[in-house]
């Protein structure tokens, strides 16, 4: 296959003098970029030719400082794990030691809460690291090959303890090329970055991309008010719905002035998209409302990136899909029978999928089907489908949390969660199944009230609604109402904890 593209267009940028992050810090340029890169290449060498795959952590705040680090390890033959100031001690233990880190590189204000997790790990801050002497690119003998890997990151665990995927050199290099192709990314970009880091949507998704095209990126926590303001210079905006949801909310409590300079910000972007999950058409129409462009949504996950997304062109974008799969890659609609059909499980093949879950090969097994006949190694997202005749995907949720199956009926919870977020009371709403010897999935909304609004969510009150637009089968036997959704780091809802605390 090669040596690593993804390298390779990382350092034919080594005299750029254009900025490659904008962050709390400052501001740094690709030139100074590439060498601090090298710098911590190595460090972790230290004579060595190449790290040979060995697992390096960053526990390091978003900005140039975690692009240099990245790039450092990479340079050297290491595979990145990612590591998050939000994770609890026990779950970064759990991560070092399922990946075998050897070295974990982070940032000085964040070192103390490796304290008990290092367990004699070597642990290298960022301030002795880039303010050490230049090593040089000359000195870094690493060639990491095209299939090697890269990035170990670990899922979410809503089926069991989290496993770690091994993404390679080659699916990060051929995402940087589907999406610039299909987003049209060009080194004039600025990508205003408010993602965390230790997902695939803002590492490789949002940030690689934006890199692969010589792009900068600006990084800043995610604050409502500053973000919009933020806006303003920025060309491109990726964010998930629980993000969107407190832009328009900040928008709506916001000021006349105000509100009309965050639209001229929002207006002058020229790409804004969406996913993680399915965005909420009437937040979809609101950014209609605002900019004349519904946002671009997207399907990818941790094991493959993107594989389908909406067209660039506002007016070929359909609400309530994914789009068309990207060049490259294929996809099977796969129905219960194991037959092809029009609404099922969706499988995935090309080179943007990953390589396995590392230390699992039981797992890494189950989650692929050989198709000799045709070539292909199909992964099986978990994801049930439609696929409409032009070929537009809509996600139906996951087989697992979101197909109920309920009286003899298959529902789609996120078909329900659209029709109740029509009700002018409801701020959130997530519908889960929770086993029911009758029923074999009770369907069950938990709703989030608008302030002073929560009679209007009551059961009664809400199943009248819900009927007024569901066929009978699909209106939730139950409401619940609480005062917040339990949601991972990226906004995602945890259904899984909802089930628990409702069984």
């Amino acid at each position: 296959m090669g040596d690593s593209r993804i390298l390779a267009r990382w350092l034919g940028r080594a005299g750029d003098t254009r900025p490659i992050a904008h962050d709390a810090s400052g501001t740094t340029t690709w030139r100074e970029a590439v060498a601090q890169a090298d710098r911590v290449a190595g460090a972790l060498l230290e004579g060595r030719t190449s790290l040979e795959g060995a697992r390096i952590a960053l526990l390091v705040w978003p900005g140039a400082d975690f692009i240099v680090s990245l790039f450092g390890v990479l340079r050297a033959g290491g595979c990145v794990v990612v590591l998050s100031p939000l994770h609890p001690p026990p779950e970064t233990t759990y991560f070092c030691a399922d990946a075998g880190v050897e070295t974990i590189i982070t940032s000085p204000e964040l070192a103390s809460r490796l304290e008990g997790v290092a367990g004699g790990r070597r642990v290298l801050r960022t301030d002795a690291l880039l303010g050490g002497p230049a090593s040089g690119a000359a000195s870094v003998a690493a060639r990491p090959q095209a299939g090697d890997p890269a990035l170990q990151l670990y899922t979410s665990g809503t089926t069991g303890k989290p496993k770690g995927a091994v993404i390679t050199h080659e699916n990060l290099a051929m995402q940087q090329e589907l999406l610039g192709e299909a987003w049209a990314w060009r080194a004039g970009d600025v990508l205003l970055h408010v993602l965390p880091l230790h997902h695939l949507h803002g590492l490789g998704i949002a940030m690689l991309s934006a890199l692969g095209a010589g792009a900068s990126v600006r990084f800043m926590p995610f604050d409502a008010r500053a973000t919009w303001d933020a806006m303003a210079g920025a060309t491109v905006f990726m964010a998930v719905p629980t993000v969107h949801a407190k832009l328009m909310a900040a928008l709506d409590d916001a000021d006349g002035p105000t509100r009309s300079r965050w639209t001229a910000h929002a207006r002058a972007l020229r790409l804004v998209t969406s996913g993680s999950a399915a965005l909420p058409v009437t937040l979809g129409e609101r950014w209609r409302e605002l900019t004349g462009a519904y946002p671009l949504e997207r399907f990818g996950m941790t094991e493959i990136g993107v594989g389908a997304a909406n067209p660039l062109p506002p007016e070929r974008r359909r609400a309530g899909t994914v789009g068309l799969p990207l060049r490259t890659v294929d996809t099977r609609v796969v129905g219960d029978d194991g037959l092809d059909a029009d609404t099922g499980e969706l499988w995935i093949a090309g080179p943007c999928v990953f390589s396995e879950y590392h230390g699992r090969p039981d797992a890494t097994r189950a989650a692929f089907v050989q198709d000799d006949a045709r070539g292909l190694r199909w992964f099986k997202t978990g994801d049930t489908v439609a696929r409409d005749p032009d070929g537009y995907l809509r996600i139906l949720g996951r087989t697992s949390v979101d197909i109920l199956k309920s009286g003899g009926y298959k529902l789609s919870a996120l078909e329900i969660e659209e029709a109740l977020r029509e009700h002018g009371a409801v701020a959130e709403v997530a519908v889960v199944g929770v086993p029911d010897a009758v029923w074999g999935d009770r369907v069950v909304a938990c709703v989030v009230a608008r302030a002073g609004r929560e009679d209007e969510c009551a059961e009664g009150p809400l199943r009248a609604f819900a009927k007024e637009r569901l066929a009978p089968y699909k209106v939730p036997k139950q409401v619940v109402v609480m005062a917040e959704l339990p949601r991972n780091a990226i906004g995602k809802v945890l259904k899984p904890e909802l089930v628990k605390k409702l069984g």
